[in-house]
């Protein structure tokens, strides 16, 4: 396995509004930096998958791997890996905590994190910055 990167941001949204963000793919792209478009073949739970069009890459297909009401993991099919984005959720005094993790697994890792790791490093706290202004209904 090869980490990439990790990010952690607080909001005062409430976790079901990052939920609805998530389970929105087609809107993806409004926080998304380096997402063209998404589109998930039906409804958002544990096992659904899709396709997503990177900027400047190919379509690659996705599953949601585990979906609780305090995670969310989806799986993008590289050839020879995995690109797995882990999300997690805690609430506590009126506060919501967000962690996104980025790890590509399989034989073929080290080709796939030379190629992409340091723009997904790179990405991955703007991303989360931007969910979360989406979220608690900032307009920039």
């Amino acid at each position: 396995m090869n980490f990439i990167a990790t990010a952690t941001a607080t909001s005062t949204a409430e976790p079901a509004a990052f939920f609805a963000r998530w389970a929105d793919m087609a809107t993806w792209p409004e926080w998304n930096q380096d997402t063209e478009w998404v589109r998930l073949d039906g409804p958002f739970v544990q096992g659904a998958t899709g396709t997503l069009k990177p900027k400047g890459g190919p379509k690659v297909g996705f599953v949601v791997e585990k979906l609780t009401d305090t995670a969310f993991v989806d799986v993008s099919k590289l050839i020879g890996a995995r690109l797995v984005f882990d999300h997690e959720i805690t609430a506590a005094d009126g506060l919501t905590t967000l962690t996104v993790r980025v790890r590509i697994e399989g034989p073929l890792r080290w080709f796939w994190t030379k190629i992409m790791g340091a723009d997904l490093a790179k990405s991955v706290q703007p991303d989360l910055a931007a969910l979360i202004a989406v979220a608690e209904g900032v307009r920039s």
